[in-house]
C-alpha cells in the first residue's frame, strides 16, 4: 500500500455503469478521458452499491494504492460519503474533499451563512417529512412578505413550480402548506434534511454555473438546463464569500435579479455538480488536478448548524 501524495489530486473517482461494471457510467465517460489525457488515473466505484450501504460490493474495483481521489459522479448522501471516506482509506485511498467538507457544500444549511449578502433571506425546518402547521409559520415569519420557493437541503422540484414549489403569498398558510405537503410527498425517501423556503427574488436570463478549485474560479460554464448560454457574470464579486467559506472544490449558480444585481441562488459541492453536456472537460479537470492540496483551518463554523 503506497503513501498518500500530500500534494496533488492523483487520480478521478468516478461511477462505474450500472449495466456494466467494467466500464464508467457514459455521463461521465468524457471526464473520464480527458483525466486521462492529463495523466490521472481513473477509478471507478459501484454507485449504486454505495447507496444501498454495500460498501464492500461498492469498492470492489478500487485498488490498494496510495491515490489521492476527487469524486465526479451522481450525488451521494453525506453519510454514505462518509463511508465512501472511510473505505477508501482503508485502502489507502484518500478523497480530496473530506466528508465534513462535502457536507459543508453539499447541505443548504451549511453553506448558506456564509452567503447571506448575495443569496435570497431562507429559514428552514428539519425533519423526514412536512413540519406541523405552527412550526412552517413561525419560519415563514422569519421571511420577508411575499411569495418564496420551497426545497430541501439539496433539492427543489422547479419542474413542478406550481404544485411543490412556488408559494405565491407566505401569508396564504393554506396554500403554503399544500405545497410543502405535496413536495415533501413527492421527494418521498429522497428528502434530504428538511424542508427549506427562500424569499422569491425575480431573476432574468440564463445562469452562470462557477466551478471553484481552493477558493479560485477555474471555469465559468452554463447551467446545465441551458447549456448554450453562458452569461457574462461577475465572478469577483463572489470571489470573498467563496475564499471565506474555505470549501475545496464547490460551484456557485449566479442570476441576475430584475434590478441588475448578481445573486448566488444554489452552491453545491463541485464533485457532484453536473458538467454541461457540450462542454469540454478538460478546463475543469485541469485546474481540479492542477491545485494544491492543503489542509486550511476550516472557516468558523455557524452557530446552530450540524457543519
Amino acid at each position: 500500500m503506497g503513501e498518500i501524495d500530500d500534494t496533488r489530486v492523483s487520480g478521478l473517482l468516478v461511477p462505474a455503469d450500472p449495466l456494466r461494471g467494467t466500464r464508467v457510467d457514459p455521463h461521465f465517460a468524457r471526464e473520464a478521458v480527458a483525466a486521462r489525457e492529463l495523466g490521472a488515473d481513473v477509478v471507478r466505484i459501484d454507485h449504486d452499491a454505495l447507496l444501498r450501504g454495500d460498501l464492500g460490493a461498492a469498492l470492489r474495483a478500487v485498488p490498494e494504492s496510495g491515490a489521492r481521489l476527487v469524486y465526479r459522479g451522481w450525488m451521494i448522501p453525506a453519510d454514505r460519503y462518509a463511508d465512501l471516506e472511510t473505505g477508501l482509506r482503508e485502502r489507502g485511498a484518500e478523497l480530496s474533499t473530506p466528508a465534513v467538507e462535502y457536507r459543508r457544500g453539499h447541505e443548504f444549511p451549511c453553506w448558506y451563512p456564509h452567503f447571506t449578502d448575495h443569496t435570497p433571506a431562507s429559514a428552514w425546518i428539519p425533519g423526514d417529512g412536512a413540519p406541523e402547521s405552527t412550526t412552517l409559520a413561525a419560519a415563514a415569519a422569519n421571511l420577508p412578505r411575499g411569495a418564496a420557493i420551497v426545497k430541501d437541503w439539496v433539492k427543489s422540484r422547479k419542474h413542478e413550480w406550481d404544485s411543490a414549489c412556488f408559494v405565491p403569498d407566505l401569508a396564504d398558510t393554506d396554500r403554503l402548506e399544500r405545497v410543502v405537503r405535496t413536495f415533501a410527498e413527492r421527494q418521498g425517501e429522497f428528502l434530504t434534511g428538511g424542508i427549506v423556503l427562500r424569499a422569491f427574488e425575480e431573476f432574468t436570463g440564463a445562469e452562470a454555473r462557477v466551478w471553484w478549485v481552493r477558493g479560485e474560479p477555474v471555469l465559468v460554464t452554463a447551467h446545465p438546463d441551458t447549456p448554450d448560454l453562458v452569461p457574462d457574470a461577475p465572478v469577483h464579486e463572489f470571489a470573498a464569500a467563496v475564499s471565506t467559506f474555505g470549501a475545496p472544490f464547490v460551484t456557485t449558480d449566479l442570476a441576475r435579479r430584475t434590478d441588475g444585481s448578481w445573486r448566488v441562488i444554489e452552491v453545491g459541492d463541485g464533485q457532484v455538480s453536473d458538467l454541461p453536456a457540450n462542454t469540454d472537460p478538460i478546463a475543469l479537470l485541469t485546474g481540479i488536478l492542477a491545485a494544491p492540496v492543503d489542509r486550511p483551518e476550516l472557516s468558523q463554523r455557524p452557530p446552530g448548524t450540524h457543519c
